[in-house]
């Protein structure tokens, strides 16, 4: 059985190679970061991939930090380590684990280094063009959904109206037999 796939992003990279994102960078810097990670969590919930989004703290002080957002892994560098370092320790420890690596970045050495780890590349257009298909096909599966009548429960007609009840309650929270 494989393992899932992973895709490390180059956060700042893609905020700064996005049209939408550089336009809300102009507002702050947090709001195309915010921005950004809405955008990977679903890319990441219609994919299954493990999206782990990587920013660029070198010149801030601090040990960094590595937190969730929108079910995503987002890391800060710590003082005096890139991005890019991060992604190439990554690239490192992840493929020992049997997984494919994607990198998301348009830095081309950066991409150099991580092929030559033997991730796989994806540029930010590249990204940025896979979203809006997975956009377009996810709003075609909602569409045609829609036009597909509910189903009912198909157990729902082969149990016992005792049984069903006693689901029921305890569906409520309640005791089976009370």
């Amino acid at each position: 059985m494989r393992r899932q796939d992973v895709l490390l992003v180059d956060g700042y990279n893609m905020i700064g190679a996005w049209p939408e994102l550089e336009r809300l960078k102009e507002l702050g810097l947090e709001e195309a970061r915010d921005r950004l990670l809405e955008l990977l969590a679903d890319y990441q919930g219609f994919t299954g991939m493990q999206v782990i989004v990587i920013f660029d703290a070198h010149r801030v002080p601090g040990h960094g930090a590595t937190y969730k957002q929108f079910n995503l892994t987002v890391i800060y560098t710590r003082e005096k380590e890139t991005a890019d370092e991060v992604v190439e320790r990554l690239v490192g420890e992840l493929k020992q684990r049997g997984r494919n690596i994607y990198v998301a970045t348009s830095d081309m050495a950066e991409q150099h280094i991580a092929f030559g780890k033997g991730a796989l590349r994806l540029s930010a257009r590249e990204l940025l063009i896979e979203l809006g298909q997975n956009r377009k096909e996810l709003e075609q599966r909602l569409k045609s959904d829609e036009a597909v009548p509910p189903r009912r429960n198909p157990l729902d007609d082969k149990l016992s109206l005792d049984v069903r009840t006693r689901l029921e309650r305890l569906r409520r929270g309640g005791k089976p037999d009370a």
